[in-house]
Parts: structure tokens; C-alpha cells; sequence
């Protein structure tokens, strides 16, 4: 049969019109299906921007669910320059004299100078320990002791150093000693005399203990260049004595082998920088509490913020929004509540509810802070505001932990809002699929309505032609019988 390419041209009817509105008609329940779509994606979207601001509460709770915030403690000196305090134990809070007498500090010692670095030395093997020198004199000129004693740090390993053709220069020897990691950082300086190229040795820990003893076996040119011992043969000049710090803390005697003195003041961390005395005044640092109390009020505040946007009615376009009557955010929202209004044990000097510290629930569901009550619950009983919000390890104790493990319950397999979102995703799977389903019929009625029409183009051109072809013998007829 004989098809027509344009529908309407052999039967002259706008057949191609008729097609496209019964295409409309057809694909209505795929318009029903879209929308439906767009509502639960929107849905989902806005469980997201839910996740979102819990998460923010979430990350607010864990902060004063640390009970190290509370032990925060803030030091600062009546005389600059001499130190720097810091501490997490709210018990070391109080006022100290401190007077620094010496300032921990590393060995260094000298080699003879050598007229280049890239001239081949000696060989062998170098061994660097480390340990105390007392006793004898230290000779101020010479750099050297005569009559002391060195006893070595078991606690540290001696690392054997090899020199060897591939190394034994003055360059490939500080390279040697630098790549080894034995404790000691090498270097060459230039001094400007006709030998000016002197390796310079450094311990990398301070305190007395870290004293350099350096042992070579191998030839004479190398023994005499690093060979070292405090107690013996001494080829190296020491230019800088190893020392311990010593300071007083309200007239008790402590030595340390770092210039970060730990435990000085129980939970403490004196940081020395230079000799002197000033007072040290420890207190605790309260303005971090006071922010993370601010900031979770904040993050409280913004979720309910959330909610009430997202469950919000326009009476003008008289269209809800996408969690409006929605169960899972209702129910999430009562949760948070009821946790945060549950008591806390409370305990002696203790707090059991949030309003004694000056946070309290406002008539719109949202939070806020009386800031003076809070600075005085602060300044007065910094532990039992701790107690409200955090606890130790194993206890499910304090709001921070509370609001912490609920959100996770939320948002884990099985949390009411994990196994909505979970719905609603399954829910927007299916109509994708009764979507592809339904184009697909009706891309197959429109197809068949196609060739019908087609058909009946064709009919109606064939009985147009035959039509034509009998009027004009029916006229030929006509005009032989005149």
C-alpha cells in the first residue's frame, strides 16, 4: 500500500493536528506521574537540608560533649618574654611565681678546619652515643674537659655511622651523618682562615643528658678529625655545653631537659623562652565554654529555623511546603526537645537543667542565652556546668553526649529519619520506572494512531483520485451524448 509521508496531504485533513492532541491526551498520566516526582524529590531535598542542620547541632553537642573544654586553663604572665603557660586542668587555675635561672640547651662542638670539603678524609666507622659529662674543668679556649666523666643514656641507641670511598669527604661525611638520623644535626661552616671548612655537630635534643661521645673505628685521619670522648681523647671543640633549665615555681627547685617543662604545675605546660621572673596567673578559660554554649544555641536555633521553613503553608499561592504535616521532622523536633529538657543527675555544686545556667526555651520553640546568669554559673561552678553537658568515657551522661547519640540514631540504618529519606528514594525509583513504562505505552498509541491515520490518508487520497477519474468520464459521456 502506498504511504504518505506529510499525514493530511492526500486526504487534505489536518490529521497531523488531530495526532498531536490526542498525543497530549494520552501522555496526561505522564504529567500526573512527573509531578508526583518533583513532590517526593523536593521531599527528599528537604530531608537533606534536615541532615544538614542536624549535622551542625551535631558537630555543637560533640564540642561540649568534650570534658577538655572545661579543663581549658589560660596563663598568662606579669612579665612578658620570659614564658608561656597553658593547661588542661581546670585544677592548676590559681597564681604562681616563676623565676627561670637557665634555659635548657643543645651541645654543639666544632671539627679541625680543612682546606676543601670535597677531598677524600679517611674511613671507617663512627658511633654517636649520648650521655652526661660531670666533674673535671671545661677549658673555655680550647673547648675541652680534662678530669671529667661521661656516663652514657641507656635509653638510647648508638647508631654506627660507615664512611667509606663513597662518602669520605667533609661534604659526604655531614651528608652521612645528617641521613644515619642518629641524634645529631651536621653542618659545614666556612670561617674565612686558609683550613676555614669546620663540620659543626649539634644535638638535636637539649639537656644535659644529650652530651655527644664519638667513637671511629677506622684510620687516623678520620679518628683525629671526629674522635671524641669527654672523659678521654678529645678532637672536637665544644662551643656550646649541653644544660638542663632550671627554674623555681613559688620557690620550688625543678630541672628540666626541655624548655617545655610539663607537669611543673599539675596539667600544665610552661613553655621557657628566656631567664627572669615574673608571676603567672592561671585562670580558666571560660570564653571557649561561653562560645560553644552560644554556638549550640545557634545550631538549635537554625534547625528549628529549617523546620518551620520547610513546613510552612503560602495562603496566597495556597501551596504547601515540602515537609508540611510531615511525621518524620515533627517527631525528630520532639525528640531534640525532650532531650534537652530531661534533668541531668545534677550532683553537689551541680546543675540538673539547662535554665540554671541561663539557657533556657522561648515561646516560639527556640532557644536563649541569659548571658550574665551563664558567666556567673561560669565563674562559679565551671565543673558542674561541665557536668551538664559532657561526662567521661562510657557514660551517656551530659546534653552534649545526649544530642550527639541521638542524631546518630537519626541519621543510622533504622533512625526515623534515615528510613525516610530511605522511603522516599525508593518511592522516586518506582515512579521513574511507571514513568518509562507509561512513555513507552504511549509512545506506542501515538505510533499506532500514526499508521491508522496514515491509512486512512491513503484511503481517502485513493477514493479522491477514483472520484476525479469518474467525474471526468462522467463529463465525456456527457459532452458525446450533445
Amino acid at each position: 500500500m502506498a504511504t504518505i509521508t506529510s499525514l493530511g496531504v492526500g486526504s487534505n485533513l489536518d490529521l497531523a493536528t488531530l495526532l498531536t492532541q490526542l498525543q497530549t491526551a494520552e501522555s496526561q498520566p505522564l504529567v500526573a506521574l512527573d509531578a508526583k516526582a518533583k513532590s517526593y524529590t523536593s521531599k527528599l531535598s528537604a530531608y537533606g537540608t534536615v541532615q544538614s542542620a542536624l549535622g551542625v547541632l551535631q558537630s555543637a553537642a560533640k564540642k561540649l560533649s568534650d570534658p577538655a573544654l572545661f579543663q581549658s586553663v589560660t596563663g598568662t604572665p606579669t612579665v612578658s618574654g620570659i614564658l608561656a603557660a597553658s593547661s588542661t586542668d581546670a585544677s592548676s587555675a590559681g597564681n604562681y611565681s616563676i623565676t627561670v635561672s637557665q634555659l635548657a640547651q643543645s651541645q654543639s662542638a666544632i671539627a679541625a678546619g680543612q682546606a676543601s670539603t670535597t677531598t677524600a678524609i679517611g674511613s671507617g666507622k663512627i658511633t654517636i652515643d649520648f650521655g652526661t659529662i660531670t666533674g673535671g674543668t671545661l677549658d673555655p679556649a680550647t673547648g675541652k674537659y680534662s678530669g671529667a666523666t661521661f656516663a652514657a643514656d641507656a635509653t638510647r641507641v648508638a647508631k654506627p655511622i660507615t664512611i667509606d670511598a663513597s662518602n669520605n669527604t667533609l661534604a659526604g661525611i655531614r651528608d652521612a651523618i645528617n641521613g644515619a638520623d642518629a641524634g645529631v644535626t651536621a653542618s659545614i661552616v666556612n670561617d674565612g682562615s686558609g683550613t676555614p671548612n669546620r663540620l659543626v655537630l649539634v644535638s638535636t635534643q637539649t639537656g644535659e643528658a644529650s652530651s655527644m661521645r664519638i667513637s671511629v673505628d677506622g684510620d687516623a685521619a678520620l679518628q683525629n678529625l671526629l674522635g671524641n670522648d669527654p672523659a678521654g681523647t678529645q678532637n672536637l671543640k665544644q662551643t656550646v655545653a649541653a644544660q638542663n633549665a632550671k627554674l623555681t615555681v613559688n620557690g620550688i627547685a625543678i630541672t628540666s631537659a626541655s624548655n617545655t617543662v610539663k607537669e611543673a604545675i599539675q596539667g600544665s605546660t610552661l613553655t621557657l623562652v628566656n631567664t627572669g621572673t615574673t608571676g603567672l596567673s592561671m585562670k580558666a578559660n571560660t570564653s571557649s565554654v561561653t562560645s560553644a554554649i552560644n554556638d549550640f544555641v545557634k545550631a538549635y536555633n537554625s534547625l528549628q529555623s529549617t523546620a518551620t521553613t520547610l513546613t510552612a503553608y503560602d495562603a496566597d499561592t495556597k501551596t504547601g511546603a515540602a515537609l508540611m504535616g510531615d511525621s518524620t521532622l515533627r517527631n525528630l523536633q520532639t525528640r531534640i526537645r525532650q532531650a534537652l529538657t530531661t534533668p541531668q543527675a545534677g550532683g553537689t555544686d551541680g546543675f540538673k537543667v539547662l535554665t540554671e545556667i541561663g539557657v533556657s526555651f522561648q515561646k516560639d520553640g527556640t532557644l536563649a542565652v541569659d548571658s550574665t546568669k551563664l558567666d556567673k554559673a561560669l565563674g562559679s561552678k565551671l565543673e558542674g556546668v561541665a557536668n551538664l553537658f559532657a561526662s567521661a568515657t562510657g557514660s551517656t551522661a551530659g546534653y552534649g553526649k545526649q544530642i550527639d547519640a541521638l542524631v546518630t540514631d537519626l541519621n543510622s540504618t533504622g533512625g526515623s529519619l534515615k528510613v525516610a529519606s530511605d522511603g522516599v528514594t525508593a518511592t522516586i525509583k518506582q515512579l521513574d520506572k511507571q514513568y518509562d513504562a507509561m512513555q513507552t505505552r504511549v509512545d506506542d498509541t501515538v505510533e499506532r494512531y500514526r499508521k491508522q491515520f496514515n491509512q486512512l490518508d491513503v484511503l481517502v487520497n485513493s477514493m479522491n483520485s477514483t472520484l476525479s477519474y469518474l467525474k471526468q468520464q462522467f463529463d465525456a459521456m456527457s459532452s458525446s451524448s450533445k
